[in-house]
């Protein structure tokens, strides 16, 4: 078979023997690719810190019998190093890396949507151009999006009806109207379904005039509307949230569930 390449971000790596890594990227036009960069762990190694996470690249590749190999490599964006270089927009990216894995599905499924989210995610982050928390929900609710699980904001999951509605409902699929609102929904603040509808249209105007409040709201609804879909916790969030961006309110504890 031929070389191929490809533009790609690197999501992470671990060790193959004494000297290789296996490297995971989310490539443009062949989604997710597993591939071994031989004798990367040399000091000696021709790849250096060019594969290393966040690192936005092209990539040649050699198809191999179970793993593809890496054969070139050539920096596009360096951003692991203004990353690295702050522990909140390092976990943060850490997240991003994580989400964009999750989301991309099946290895060489094209991905290319989501790959191009994860890259301007990335570069605003090393560039320090938001709050990384806006960052991040905007990157979630976008991802999310792209593979058909973004949460119904501005009408009723069940019914379609148009709102605006009060009530959430991660395992229904967004918002919901008073007459299809089960049971244990979610009541944000007013506001909240708004500000989440800014972060996934980019209207940072509207983000920044929002409380504090409704911001951590929509920050958790985000959050808790993502891992339902992925059926699982994201072991990254935990290390950059910090006020229980989970907790719902309901109709039966209206105060003890309060996003905050």
């Amino acid at each position: 078979m031929r070389f191929y390449s490809d533009e790609a971000v690197v999501l992470r790596q671990h060790k193959l023997g004494e000297a290789d890594r296996i490297i995971t990227f989310l490539t443009a036009e062949h989604g997710l690719v597993r591939a071994v960069a031989k004798g990367i762990r040399r000091t000696r190694s021709k790849f250096g810190a060019r594969l290393e996470p966040f690192a936005h690249v092209d990539v040649h590749f050699y198809p191999g019998r179970n793993l593809d190999v890496v054969t070139q490599v050539h920096s596009l964006h360096a951003f692991s190093d203004d990353i690295a270089a702050d522990y909140g927009r390092y976990t943060t990216a850490c997240a991003v890396l994580e989400t964009a894995e999750r989301l991309a599905g099946e290895e060489r499924a094209p991905a290319k949507q989501l790959h191009r989210l994860t890259v301007g995610a990335l570069q605003a982050l090393a560039e320090d151009r938001r709050d990384r928390q806006w960052i991040l929900d905007a990157f979630l609710l976008r991802a999310m999006s792209t593979a058909g699980w973004m949460p119904a904001l501005d009408v009723c999951a069940r019914c379609a009806q148009p709102g605006p509605h009060r009530a959430f409902h991660v395992a229904v699929g967004g918002a919901v109207c008073i007459h299809c609102r089960p049971a244990g929904a979610a009541t944000p603040s007013v506001g909240v379904l708004d500000v989440m509808d800014a972060l996934a249209r980019g209207e940072w105007d509207h983000v920044s005039a929002a409380t504090d409040s409704q911001r951590r709201q929509a920050t958790g609804l985000t959050a808790a509307h993502l891992q339902w879909h992925l059926e699982r916790q994201l072991r990254t969030l935990p290390l950059i949230e910090r006020h229980a961006p989970h907790a719902i309110i309901t109709d039966e504890h209206p105060l003890e569930g309060q996003v905050s």
